[in-house]
C-alpha cells in the first residue's frame, strides 16, 4: 500500500461523518507492514425522534422501536446508529426481503435522524437462455410467455426471496429446463432498484431412450440357444415443448418379449396441454388425455398365509383417460374427468379368467372362485367419472416433513358398460405430520415429528373384484403382503409413527404401530375372496426402522401371527 493509497483510505473513512477523527499506525512486520486504524467515535445530541424516508411497507412501531432503543443511549453515536440500522433491516430480512437497507442517515446534529431506505424495487424482469457453450441469449426454443407466466416477479413491486423459490419451483416444474437460476442484481440507470435476470438453460425438445433386457431361459440339453435368448426391455419417447407453448407429449411401450410382443406388451401415452383455459386463468388448469394398457397382478385373487399357493390371476386394463387439473396453492390440486376401459382378468396363461381358482388337496384346481368380472366372462368394458382433490401443506422444517396432506378421490359409474353397471367408490386419506418440539430461528436441528395416519374407503353399489379394497402391503398395513389380510367393499385404515432426527446420521429413526379392518364388508364382496383364500380380514402390526438415504430399513412385528421380519423399502411411507 503506498502512502497515497492510504491518505485515501482515511478521507474515505472521515467523509462517512460518522466518526471524528481517524488515525492509522503502520508498524513493519518482517517484509510486509501491518496498517492499524484508530477511531474516535463521534458524538452528536440525543436522539429525539427517528424517521424514514424512502420506506413503503416499514410500519411505525418500528421506529417507535429504534427510538426506544436509542433513548437507552446519552448521545447519538455510531453504536446508536449501527442498532438503528440492525432494527430496521431485520425487519426486511425477516420477511424475505433482502435488498431493504439503510442507504444514509440525516439530521444527527439536531437530534432529528432520518434514515434513507432502498427497498429493492423490480425495475425489469429478463430472461437469460444459457446456450450449450456458455453463450447467453434472450431468445430461446420456448415461447417467452411460457417461462413469464410461471414469474412471480411484478416491475414495481419489491423483491422477495421467497418469490425467487416460488420461481424456481413452477419454471423447474415445466419440466422444460435443466438450469434455471434467479439472479437479481442493482438496475443500470437507478442503482435503487433491482433489475432479475432468469437464466435458463433448456433440456433437449425431443428424447428417445431403448433399453434392453435379456431372459436367458433353458432350451434342448438344459442349455441356453438362440432360440431361449428372448429379448424384452421398453422404448420411452417424449416431445417437451409442442409448438413452443409447452405442452408436452410422453409415451412408452415395454413388454418381455420383442419377438412376440401381443403376449405382454404394455404402453402408455400422455398429452399435457397447460393453461387449457388461458393464460388468464389463476386455476393454472392443465389438459391431461392417455391411452393406456397395463398388466398387474391381482392381490384380489392371492393366497392367505393358512391357504396353499394359487394359480396367479392377472388383471390387463386398456383404454382412455381424460382429466382437467387444477391447481391452488404450493401442491394442492383438483383433477376431474372420466375413463373408458377394457378389463380382463387372466390366468397364468393368458386366457381370460372368469373365476378365481385354488389347488384341491389332490392337486387339481377348482375354478369356482369369486367372480373376476361383472360379465362373468372375465373381460368388462366400463366407464366411469373420476375425480379427486388433495389439500397438501406440508414443507420441509430442517430436513424433516411437518403439515398436514389430505386426499379424497371418487369413482362414479352410470349405468354404463358391461352389465350397465352402477357404483361409486370413495376414499378419504388424512395424514398429519405433527412437530413435537419448537425449533429456534436460527437452529438447524430437526424436530421430533408424529405421524398420524387414516384411511377410509367405501363403495355402493355394485363393485367388481378387481376394483375391491385390499388390506395388507407396505402402503397399507406392512407388517403384512399386498391383499394377505384380505379384499372387501370397504376398509378402515389407523397408523402412528414416531420420527426421532439422528443428527450424527443426518437422518431419522421410527417406530410405528398400525392396524386395518374390512369392516365387515367382505362378506359383501361377491364370492367373498377373503374366505375363499382363508384370509383374516383385519390385522396389525408394529416395528420400528430407520431411514437410509431413499430406502427404509425396518423391522416389523405381524400381530396376528406373532412373527417380525427385517423389510428394506424404498420410498415414504406417507
Amino acid at each position: 500500500m503506498s502512502r497515497k493509497q492510504l491518505s485515501d483510505d482515511l478521507s474515505a473513512l472521515l467523509s462517512t461523518g460518522l466518526f471524528q477523527n481517524v488515525d492509522a499506525n503502520v508498524a513493519p512486520q518482517g517484509a510486509a507492514y501491518v496498517v492499524e486504524f484508530a477511531f474516535r467515535e463521534k458524538v452528536w445530541p440525543p436522539m429525539m425522534q427517528f424517521k424514514v424516508a424512502g420506506s413503503t411497507i416499514l410500519p411505525p412501531s418500528i421506529e417507535e422501536e429504534v427510538l426506544a432503543e436509542a433513548r437507552k443511549s446519552k448521545y447519538t453515536t455510531v453504536r446508536v446508529l449501527a442498532a438503528a440500522k440492525t432494527i430496521v433491516e431485520g425487519y426486511y430480512q425477516d420477511r424475505g426481503l433482502t435488498f431493504g437497507t439503510i442507504s444514509h442517515f440525516d439530521g444527527m446534529e439536531t437530534g432529528q435522524v432520518l434514515a434513507h431506505i432502498i427497498e429493492g424495487e423490480i425495475a425489469r424482469v429478463n430472461l437469460v437462455y444459457l446456450g450449450k457453450d456458455g453463450t447467453t441469449s434472450p431468445f430461446g426454443s420456448t415461447q417467452p410467455r411460457v417461462v413469464t407466466r410461471e414469474l412471480p416477479f411484478v416491475p414495481g413491486q419489491l423483491y422477495n426471496v421467497e418469490d425467487a423459490k416460488r420461481a424456481l419451483r413452477d419454471i423447474f416444474a415445466l419440466q422444460l429446463f435443466d438450469n434455471v437460476q434467479v439472479v437479481p442484481k442493482p438496475a443500470a440507470e437507478d442503482g435503487a432498484k433491482v433489475e432479475v435476470d432468469v437464466v435458463l438453460r433448456e433440456r433437449p425438445l425431443k428424447t428417445a431412450e431403448v433399453e434392453c433386457e435379456w431372459a436367458v431361459a433353458q432350451g434342448e440339453g438344459g442349455r441356453p440357444d438362440l432360440v431361449s435368448l428372448v429379448p424384452g426391455g421398453s422404448v420411452f419417447f417424449e416431445h417437451r415443448n409442442l409448438e413452443r407453448e409447452g405442452r408436452q407429449l410422453f409415451g412408452s411401450v415395454s413388454t418381455g418379449n420383442f419377438l412376440a410382443p401381443q403376449d405382454d406388451l404394455g404402453f402408455k401415452v400422455e398429452y399435457v396441454r397447460p393453461y387449457c383455459w388461458g393464460e388468464g386463468d389463476p386455476a393454472r388448469t392443465q389438459l391431461k388425455v392417455s391411452a393406456f394398457n397395463s398388466r398387474k397382478l391381482s392381490p384380489v385373487f392371492a393366497a392367505g398365509p393358512l391357504s396353499d399357493e394359487v394359480p396367479p390371476a392377472w388383471v390387463d386394463r386398456a383404454g382412455v383417460k381424460a382429466a382437467f387439473v387444477e391447481r391452488y396453492g404450493r401442491q394442492s390440486s383438483v383433477s376431474y374427468g372420466g375413463v373408458v376401459e377394457e378389463v380382463t382378468v387372466r390366468d397364468e396363461g393368458g386366457a381370460p379368467c372368469a373365476r378365481g381358482q385354488k389347488a384341491l388337496p389332490n392337486g387339481q384346481l377348482a375354478v369356482d372362485g369369486p367372480p373376476t368380472t361383472h360379465s362373468g366372462t372375465g373381460t368388462d368394458r366400463v366407464a366411469f367419472a373420476q375425480a379427486s382433490l388433495t389439500r397438501d401443506t406440508t414443507f420441509f422444517l430442517n430436513g424433516v416433513l411437518v403439515g398436514g396432506r389430505d386426499l379424497f378421490t371418487v369413482d362414479q359409474a352410470l349405468f354404463t358398460g358391461t352389465g350397465a353397471p352402477f357404483y361409486n367408490r370413495h376414499t378419504a386419506s388424512l395424514t398429519r405430520f405433527l412437530q413435537l418440539r419448537p425449533v429456534g430461528r436460527k437452529s438447524a436441528q430437526p424436530p421430533p415429528v408424529l405421524v398420524v395416519h387414516a384411511r377410509y374407503g367405501g363403495c355402493l353399489g355394485a363393485l367388481a373384484s378387481y376394483d375391491a379394497f385390499t388390506l395388507g402391503g407396505p402402503y397399507s398395513c406392512r407388517g403384512y403382503g399386498v391383499g394377505e389380510l384380505g379384499a372387501a367393499r370397504r376398509v378402515g385404515e389407523l397408523a402412528l409413527e414416531l420420527r426421532l432426527p439422528v443428527p450424527k446420521l443426518n437422518t431419522h429413526a421410527f417406530a410405528f404401530w398400525e392396524t386395518c379392518s374390512d369392516l365387515g364388508s367382505s362378506s359383501q364382496l361377491a364370492g367373498n375372496p377373503t374366505v375363499y383364500y382363508r384370509r383374516a380380514g383385519a390385522g396389525s402390526c408394529s416395528g420400528a426402522g430407520v431411514k437410509l438415504g431413499a430406502t427404509r430399513a425396518e423391522w416389523v412385528r405381524d400381530h396376528n401371527a406373532g412373527t417380525g421380519a427385517l423389510y428394506v423399502r424404498f420410498g415414504e411411507r406417507f
